[in-house]
């Protein structure tokens, strides 16, 4: 059993990304990210799930037979992605029809289940929790990113949908009325460019980093100092 802790924190936003370095979901990524509101509000409902899937399966890890595990953690998930899914349909009722089959479809999003497997069935409920909450919103900003570029600049707005939401707001025009729009930039081959993007971006920030990083100092012989006495 390990606690949770900041390396825990900084692997779930950063270094082991579940979107960017892991590659776990990219079918919703791809699909959902046509605009900031839908992308933030799939990773809101992920968050949900993952964070109450890793606390349930972290209570009752000791009493799942083993050779069971995976049907019973599918059961977990697809019981909470169902109370999502009626409260996105109670109280958002418009944006539940424009994320349509893809809220149910967490229930067999890897994410969910990877991080329940590899964490949750070893670690105590609060740990479990906390990892679930940093790897949902790991996924969340990397959405959010993705969905921001794509409807910059297939639509020159931010935020478009947000009435879907809270119904006296608009969506922000960045770009003017006469901005004709880019395409492709909301289409599925615009996600895999932006997408492809938002991971080089990535990848040069780490090496970046790394280049940057004082080397290690180099450590005094023992036999040379005596020798040298």
């Amino acid at each position: 059993m390990i606690e949770f802790n900041r390396d825990n924190w900084i692997n779930g936003l950063w270094k082991q990304n579940p979107g960017l370095v892991q590659l776990l979901g990219l079918c919703p990524i791809l699909a959902v990210s046509t605009t900031m509101v839908n992308a933030v509000s799939l990773g809101v409902a992920t968050i949900l799930v993952m964070a109450l899937a890793n606390l349930g399966v972290a209570i009752l890890r000791n009493f799942i037979p083993y050779e069971i595990r995976i049907p019973v953690f599918i059961l977990v998930i697809a019981s909470l992605v169902t109370v999502v899914d009626l409260l996105f349909n109670a109280y958002l009722h418009g944006l539940y029809l424009v994320l349509g089959i893809f809220i149910p479809l967490i229930v067999t999003n890897c994410i969910v289940l990877a991080r329940i497997e590899a964490f949750a069935a070893k670690n105590n409920p609060v740990a479990s929790t906390f990892d679930g909450i940093a790897q949902g919103i790991g996924l969340l900003w990397v959405l959010a990113v993705l969905g921001a570029v794509r409807e910059f600049l297939g639509s020159g707005t931010l935020f478009g949908g947000i009435d879907l939401i809270i119904p006296e707001a608009s969506a922000i025009k960045l770009l003017g009325d006469d901005y004709p729009g880019f395409l492709i930039a909301i289409l599925p081959p615009g996600a895999f460019f932006a997408l492809g993007c938002l991971i080089a971006a990535f990848n040069w920030l780490n090496l970046r980093k790394h280049e940057h990083k004082p080397a290690p100092a180099t450590p005094v012989s023992t036999d040379a100092t005596t020798a040298e006495a």
